[in-house]
């Protein structure tokens, strides 16, 4: 398979990743009545095993080594997608999907700051302009909080970006090390946080075949598209595809359940978009042709 064809397979792996976590907040709106730790305890379980199957797969016979290699860069990298998968959920069920999704695409400007910070990464003058025009956006949905009664929301939601930069940071320390087991661990330790906060383990039936969606298509299947995908795209352009979550997520919930997210709200997530479309794109520019 030549090279074009190699950087198709990738292209789609990543849109298809986008489109599966773009489900969760379809998927929490239709849950009738778990409360947040129950939700989370039976997606992280769901998480675990998609993961734990496909690295078994993926690894065979040295699992156990991989597994075991992450160090302690791994750990924090598992200890900050564990929580920010908390803020999510819980970002989700305060405020608007839209909300949510848009303050999450704030990610990978957090994830640069702090890695210039802690590892003296150099950051470009086009990327610093990108991280002024996210603030802009960000700026605009608390704005929309403040008036619309979502700032709760808002304010756990912004969690999920903060845990995401904590996670790349962390495995760029161990780029060394296999880090995709950590992704794993994360969902282990979503599972026994939510465990030890739940009152009782007992749901409906409906409530738990969505839990499970939730942690096995939505975000599970998402993670190993978009992993597979990175084998073949550049990282600047899987930001750029990979933004079908932040596109469809809102539209998914307007369409199936009438949430409609305010005006500021999608100023702000518009502004975020473009920032995050113009990051890539000047990403695809400074990278050597394949």
């Amino acid at each position: 398979m030549n090279a074009q064809n190699h950087y198709m397979r990738g292209a789609v792996l990543v849109l298809c990743g986008g489109l599966c976590l773009s489900s969760g907040g379809l998927i929490v709106r239709y849950i009738e009545a778990a409360d947040g730790w129950q939700i989370l305890f039976y997606r992280a379980i769901s998480f675990a095993v998609t993961v734990l199957v496909f690295l078994l797969i993926r690894y065979r016979g040295g699992a156990l080594r991989h597994f075991l290699g992450i160090g302690w860069p791994g750990a924090v990298a598992a200890l900050a997608l564990g929580f920010g998968f908390i803020f999510y959920l819980f970002g989700i069920l305060l405020t608007n999907v839209a909300n949510v999704v848009f303050i999450i695409s704030a990610g990978p400007f957090l994830a640069a700051l702090l890695a210039w910070l802690l590892l003296r990464e150099p950051v470009r003058k086009a990327t610093v302009a990108a991280m002024l025009a996210a603030l802009i956006g960000v700026g605009l949905m608390f704005a929309d909080g403040l008036s619309g009664g979502h700032l709760l929301g808002n304010i756990v939601a912004l969690g999920a970006p903060v845990c995401f930069a904590v996670m790349v940071v962390a495995m760029r320390f161990g780029r060394n090390r296999d880090m995709v087991p950590a992704i794993f661990y994360a969902g282990l330790i979503a599972m026994l946080l939510s465990y030890f906060m739940l009152d009782d383990l007992t749901i409906s039936g409906r409530d738990l075949l969505l839990s499970l969606l939730l942690g096995s298509v939505q975000v599970g299947f998402g993670f190993i598209l978009i992993t597979l995908g990175t084998r073949w795209v550049p990282s600047a352009q899987v930001a750029l595809l990979s933004l079908t979550e932040t596109v469809f997520a809102p539209i998914w919930v307007w369409l199936f359940v009438g949430e409609v997210p305010s005006g500021l709200a999608l100023a702000g997530g518009a502004v975020l978009i473009l920032a995050v479309a113009g990051q890539a794109l000047a990403g695809m520019r400074s990278q050597p042709a394949t």
